[in-house]
C-alpha cells in the first residue's frame, strides 16, 4: 500500500473547516481547481469517496477516519517541532473539542484560560448535547469532549470532570402568574417551559419523573442558546432546569426561585480525550479536569 500524501489530506481538511472551496483554495495559497484535485487523488487512492458535496460540506466515515488520523498526526508534528525547535515554531495550534451549551456558557473558557493565554492556540468549538458530543469524537472531528456518557471507545480515555445539579427554575413574578397554587399538572399546562432544543430530552424526563407530564402536554419555547434560556427566566417568559453554574447567582440575588430545591438534577461530567494526546491538548485536558475538581461536586 502506497504511503499517504498528507498534502492531500490537509487539502480535505482544510474544505471542511472553511465550508467553502474557494476560503480553503486561499488559506492553503493554491487555486480553487488544485483543491478540487488533491480531494479527486485522495478518493482515487483510497477507492472511496470521502467528501459529501452538500450543504454543509460534511465527509463520509472512511473521510472521518482520515481526519481523525490526520489531526493526530499534526498534534505529534506540533509538539515535536516544539521540543527540537521551539525557537521556531511559531505556528497556531488547531484545538478541536466538542461541548455542551451549558458548559460553554458558565464554566469552559475560565477553566481553559490559562492555556489558552499560554499557547497559540486555535480554539474550535462544536456545540451539541452533552449526551452526544462524544459522536463528535468518535467520528474524528475534535480531539476531546465534554459529554455526560462514561462510556466511550478504543483509543479514548475518559476522566471525571464532577457533577453539576441543574435546578428547576422560574422568576417570582412568573411564580405568582402560574404556579401561585403550586405545580401542578394543571399549572404545567398553562405555563411556558423551555428547552435547548428538539433533541434536548432533559426537561420532559424531569417532568415526567416528577410530575408524570408527558412532553408535548404543556407549552415549551426551544431556543437553541444556554443564555437565552436564562434571559427568558430571569424575564418572567418562562420556567426551566438552569445549571448552577448560571443559576446560583440569581438565586442568591432573588431573580429566580429554586422551585424545587430537593429534587435538583444531579448531571456528571466526563472529559473524554485521545488516549495518546500530548503537549498543548495534555495541557488543555489537565486544566479542566482540575477545574471541574476544584469547583463542582465528587461523582458518585
Amino acid at each position: 500500500m502506497r504511503p499517504f500524501d498528507y498534502k492531500l489530506i490537509h487539502a480535505l481538511d482544510t474544505v471542511i473547516q472553511q465550508q467553502s472551496f474557494e476560503k480553503a483554495a486561499t488559506a492553503l495559497n493554491i487555486t480553487q481547481s488544485a483543491i478540487s484535485q488533491r480531494i479527486k487523488q485522495l478518493e482515487q487512492q483510497v477507492a472511496k469517496p470521502l467528501l459529501i458535496r452538500d450543504q454543509p460540506l460534511r465527509v463520509t466515515e472512511t473521510g472521518e477516519k482520515m481526519l481523525s488520523h490526520f489531526r493526530k498526526i499534526r498534534q505529534l508534528e506540533y509538539d515535536l517541532a516544539s521540543e527540537i525547535m521551539p525557537q521556531d515554531n511559531n505556528a497556531t495550534l488547531p484545538i478541536h473539542i466538542a461541548v455542551n451549551a451549558d458548559t460553554l456558557a458558565s464554566w469552559l473558557i475560565p477553566a481553559i484560560r490559562a492555556v489558552l493565554s499560554k499557547f497559540p492556540i486555535e480554539l474550535n468549538l462544536q456545540v451539541a448535547n452533552e449526551s452526544s458530543t462524544q459522536d463528535l469524537l468518535k467520528k474524528g472531528q475534535v480531539f476531546a469532549a465534554v459529554s455526560s456518557q462514561k462510556k466511550s471507545f478504543a483509543g479514548v480515555k475518559v476522566t471525571p470532570i464532577g457533577t453539576i445539579d441543574y435546578i428547576l427554575c422560574a422568576s417570582p413574578n412568573f411564580i405568582k402568574r402560574f404556579f401561585a397554587n403550586g405545580i401542578t399538572k394543571d399549572s404545567l399546562a398553562k405555563a411556558p417551559s423551555i428547552d435547548y432544543d428538539q433533541r434536548d430530552t432533559m426537561h420532559s424526563d424531569y417532568l415526567k419523573a416528577h410530575f408524570n407530564v408527558r412532553r408535548g402536554s404543556y407549552p415549551c419555547h426551544r431556543i437553541g442558546s444556554s443564555e437565552v434560556v436564562v434571559t427568558m427566566a430571569l424575564a418572567d417568559l418562562a420556567y426551566g432546569l438552569i445549571p448552577t453554574t448560571q443559576a446560583n447567582e440569581h438565586i442568591q440575588s432573588g431573580a429566580l426561585v429554586d422551585l424545587k430545591p430537593n429534587d435538583h438534577l444531579p448531571m456528571p461530567m466526563y472529559w473524554h480525550s485521545w488516549a495518546l494526546e500530548r503537549g498543548i491538548q495534555k495541557q488543555m485536558s489537565n486544566a479542566i479536569v482540575e477545574y471541574g475538581r476544584k469547583n463542582f461536586k465528587p461523582i458518585l
